[in-house]
């Protein structure tokens, strides 16, 4: 396996008038700032961080997911970032604060 983890943040960019996109709420300088983040605590050789479309998850963005695991924020600002990377990605502990629960929004 080439990473351990990949990190996607949603940048997506919808025309304007449509309902809310994390591109617009800073999804590209997330991406930046999250590669020198796992550069910056030595994961570059296990995390990868990278451009996603839509997560489908727009009224709670800036969003992104952590996989393999699954675990979806939303919210996500670059004071976040230093957080992410030490609890998740270097200790396995999602940051309860941003992880989203879908299930609360299942009928």
């Amino acid at each position: 396996m080439r990473f351990e983890k990949h990190v996607f943040i949603c940048t997506n960019q919808r025309p304007e008038g449509a309902r809310p996109s994390c591109g617009e709420a800073c999804g590209l300088e997330l991406v930046k700032n999250f590669k020198k983040a796992i550069k910056d605590a030595g994961l570059a050789d296990k995390v990868r961080a990278q451009r996603a479309g839509c997560l489908d998850a727009c009224e709670q963005g800036p969003s992104m997911v952590v996989y393999p695991e699954g675990i979806f924020y939303g919210g996500v600002k670059n004071a976040d970032i230093d957080e992410i990377v030490r609890e998740h990605l270097l200790q396995n502990r999602p940051v309860e604060r941003l992880v989203l629960n879908f299930s609360q929004n299942d009928d």
